[in-house]
């Protein structure tokens, strides 16, 4: 829109710009403070949708201030009643300023904008409005993992999330409501794996024959103005016999180990260079009595000298990018002497039907020695195992950073096998 231009002698003018108003002190040629008082920009500036029409204005759409003609926008500050800044971008040429995070619900506004026309000479609007309440309040709901059921003592409880929670205080709210209870009693904490995801664990591996409850508080709790916890079904799990199984690449034999003691030890082949199995501690993901096992699903080229496709059996995964211990028969000649696999740990029929018997989703399945790189964190299984307790205590919303030792997963301690 056009309008007439105000011209001024503007002589060394400070403009301070508040929360709720905005006071002005100015100098003009004649020493009386109030000759260069800013304009009133209400012709020279456009809010977006129904802000400034009288009526309560959605929250969910953004605040956006234009400047008509020569005039540009030099400063917005956007405040609620409670003290609440609204953070927003301010275009290099003035002309358009956006509000970055959104607007809280039921909540008053005031608004203040300054200017400046072409001349320099300043302007100032403050306009206050009200946010309506949500149309419809989102729930927060939470399913745990995993399902009931009796598991390994490696087994970490996950929490998934059916919205995105990123602020780290309304992460507080969701993570306190968060309960896990056992018996016996452990320390443990909620590591949070993405905004939507946090897994649950021990400083050490849960004890043998522990009774585990997970629940939820969050029902009826308010996280953000639009967003409350609904309900969410508890879960309750048992953990089985300690049992580990160590995998030692460079020497080609897994040891089993139940409760501390070792059981049996088995000769292996682990992967061979290129196709290196990961090092760390993994968890038992699953079991399968026959797996379809391709080349293709790793990358490799059908038809190639490195292709693969096998009916493969008693199959134990560890990742979920494809890492199985399994029976191995055509590389039984290798096993306990080379590591000719293609990441996988492979054994002997008989081995590997008395492995897959006696092992369960939960158990701890570790690697050492191997060229390998270092298992995964999180995403490809549950390599939770491997992170410093101190930096687990950093994942959690509510605690700092732990300094009272490592995990039981760094320090093992076992008996030497005697077979």
């Amino acid at each position: 829109m056009n309008h007439t231009p105000r011209t001024r002698t503007v002589v060394s003018c400070i403009v301070l710009v508040t929360a709720l108003g905005a006071g002005v002190t100015a100098c003009g040629s004649d020493g009386n403070p109030l000759a260069d008082r800013p304009y009133d920009a209400a012709d020279v500036i456009t809010f977006n949708g129904d802000i400034g029409e009288g009526k309560p204005v959605d929250p969910d759409k953004p605040l956006e201030i234009t400047a008509d003609g020569d005039d540009r926008i030099t400063d917005v500050t956007a405040q609620d009643s409670a003290g609440r800044y609204v953070p927003g971008e301010l275009a290099a040429d003035g002309s358009r300023w956006h509000s970055t995070a959104p607007l809280a619900a039921n909540a008053h506004y005031t608004v203040t904008v300054s200017t400046e026309d072409d001349n320099g000479a300043p302007g100032r609007k403050v306009l206050a409005f009200d946010t309506s309440k949500p149309a419809s309040r989102k729930r927060l709901t939470v399913t745990f993992g995993p399902h009931t059921g009796t598991y390994g003592v490696g087994q970490p409880i996950t929490a998934q999330l059916d919205q995105e929670v990123k602020d780290k205080a309304q992460r507080a709210i969701v993570e306190r409501a968060l309960r896990v209870d056992s018996t016996p009693a452990v320390q443990g904490s909620w590591y949070w794996v993405s905004s939507k995801e946090l897994h649950y664990r021990p400083q050490e591996y849960w004890p043998a024959h522990t009774t585990i409850t997970v629940h939820s508080n969050l029902e009826g709790i308010r996280i953000s103005d639009r967003l409350w916890g609904g309900p969410s079904k508890p879960v309750k799990i048992t953990t089985g016999d300690r049992i580990e199984a160590v995998t030692d690449a460079a020497a080609h034999q897994l040891t089993y180990y139940q409760d501390g003691k070792a059981v049996k030890r088995i000769p292996v082949t682990t992967g061979r260079p290129g196709y290196d199995t990961r090092n760390g501690v993994k968890v038992v993901l699953e079991k399968a009595y026959v797996v379809r096992m391709r080349g293709s699903t790793i990358g490799i080229a059908a038809g190639s000298s490195d292709s693969y496709d096998l009916s493969v059996y008693y199959a134990a995964r560890v990742t979920w990018s494809g890492e199985y211990v399994h029976a191995a028969p055509w590389s039984v000649g290798s096993q306990g002497y080379a590591n000719v696999s293609h990441g996988c740990t492979g054994m002997s029929t008989a081995n590997a039907q008395w492995f897959f018997n006696n092992i369960h989703p939960g158990d701890i399945v570790k690697v050492v020695n191997s060229r390998g790189h270092a298992m995964e964190d999180f995403g490809n299984g549950f390599g939770d195992w491997n992170v410093d307790w101190n930096k687990w205590g950093q994942g959690s919303a509510l605690t700092k950073a732990r300094t009272d030792g490592p995990s039981q997963a760094d320090t093992v301690r076992l008996q030497p096998a005697a077979l």
